[in-house]
């Protein structure tokens, strides 16, 4: 399996940052954020990946959104240098940025890491009013953006060639100037010139990744992504989305064993069933309904505020429309079909905002993780800890070794780049 862990160090579970021993007063800082990383290294884990929010809106949750305290690539270059192996994955928006930045800035922590760098390719879909930005684009308008952004990024990546640096002390050249090209590159939404203003990375073209299962967003991710993040809660469906995704890479000419499909999953975890749903009703202890009330509002853009936390959703009140989002279908499905009532919603998006979540033992929930790997409902996983440091712990001391066991999981590094932990050729230029 392809393993990364997306390290929210205040704990993907909402809240559970209350829990006694969250170490959360040390959070936006450094040794706490190494600490975790170097678990998940020591686990043999392919990568760290760090999600970005474009906006803190404390109207909304009391906690504010504690991945946001994390700027992706500062805290990627700092771990480069403390750790040595792990892949090192950092959001970056299509929508905010410029490719030129983000060429330079994910190329720039692969060489510092010796080629361990990912980028998650995201288009954002609040915080617009933070960049200057007068309304939210259409997703299909967000995303022909993004498609543009991705072709200028790796045509940056690919201005130097490999063998462009000559270092000639005595002519007195550092770089091969044929070697080097402009891309010269005029589109809808950009004009740039280059070359970039580097070397090529050591992986040539640093991991992309591309987080979600919308219609749009799939046309992207099976165009240019070497891995997908997605929401796939139920088995069967994870199945149908994993077969069909691969059928866009073989139609494009891409081959399907080199973009892996990790679903997030968030295990709770106990040395027997018992302790660890007690566990998990201790997290649960911890969610604020009003907040999470008001979060489930937003994100399925609903007034709720006349329905009690024990009664369900009515059906009629969602949409069937495509366009709401793969995450607002998920709920749906949730609300509609598994019978949830609103507390059920609230407590379930606490604990994995749309993903998979498992209640027990290493074993079980290793037996969960094989059973869909060999359905071929996944390449792999995003793992979730649910509280921090002892999920995080409890993951990469008790599952991940359980995987290790079975021969699901790599007991050493094979290679030094991410491109090697993922199995991926290195492009040429």
């Amino acid at each position: 399996m392809a393993l990364t862990t997306f390290v929210i160090p205040a704990g993907h579970h909402k809240d559970a940052w209350r829990r006694a021993g969250s170490r959360i007063e040390e959070v936006p800082g450094l040794d706490y954020v190494t600490e975790l990383t170097q678990m998940a290294e020591r686990a043999k884990i392919d990568a760290v990946f760090f999600g970005d929010v474009a906006h803190a809106n404390p109207t909304l949750r009391g906690d504010i959104k504690t991945n946001g305290y994390y700027e992706p690539i500062s805290t990627l270059s700092a771990l480069a240098a403390r750790t040595t192996h792990i892949g090192l994955i950092g959001t970056m928006s299509t929508s905010f940025e410029s490719p030129y930045t983000v060429a330079r800035q994910i190329a720039g922590v692969d060489h510092m890491s010796n080629g361990r760098a990912g980028w998650n390719l995201v288009t954002s879909f609040d915080g617009f009013a933070n960049y200057s930005k007068e309304g939210i684009p259409a997703p299909e308008d967000r995303y022909r953006r993004a498609t543009e952004f991705a072709e200028v990024v790796t045509r940056l990546w690919d201005s130097w060639a490999d063998d462009a640096v000559i270092a000639d002390r005595t002519g007195g050249h550092y770089a091969d100037l044929g070697k080097v090209r402009r891309i010269n590159h005029s589109g809808e939404h950009f004009q740039v010139e280059g070359p970039a203003p580097g070397p090529r990375a050591p992986q040539g073209h640093p991991i992309i990744v591309q987080a979600g299962s919308s219609g749009p967003g799939l046309e992207l991710g099976s165009s240019v992504a070497d891995a997908i993040y997605t929401a796939q809660p139920v088995k069967e469906r994870a199945v149908e989305f994993y077969a069909d995704f691969k059928k866009m890479l073989s139609a494009k000419g891409r081959n399907p064993d080199h973009t892996h499909v990790l679903p997030g999953i968030l295990p709770i975890i106990g040395e027997t069933a018992s302790e660890a749903e007690e566990l998990a009703a201790e997290l649960a202890s911890y969610v604020n309904i009003e907040f999470g009330r008001k979060q489930v509002e937003a994100g399925l853009k609903m007034d709720l505020s006349e329905l009690s936390e024990d009664e369900q959703i009515p059906e009629e009140w969602f949409s069937l429309d495509p366009n709401m989002g793969s995450r607002y279908h998920v709920f749906r499905r949730k609300s509609v079909e598994q019978k949830m009532t609103l507390r059920d919603l609230i407590v379930d998006l606490a604990r994995s905002a749309g993903h998979q979540w498992i209640i027990g033992t290493p074993q079980s929930i290793a037996d969960v993780m094989v059973d869909w790997f060999e359905s071929y409902a996944c390449d792999g996983f995003n793992l979730n800890s649910p509280y921090n440091p002892g999920g995080m712990q409890q993951m990469c001391e008790k599952l991940v070794p359980e995987l290790q066991n079975r021969g699901y999981a790599r007991a050493e590094y094979e290679g030094a780049t991410l491109r090697d932990h993922f199995g991926l050729p290195r492009p040429s230029a």
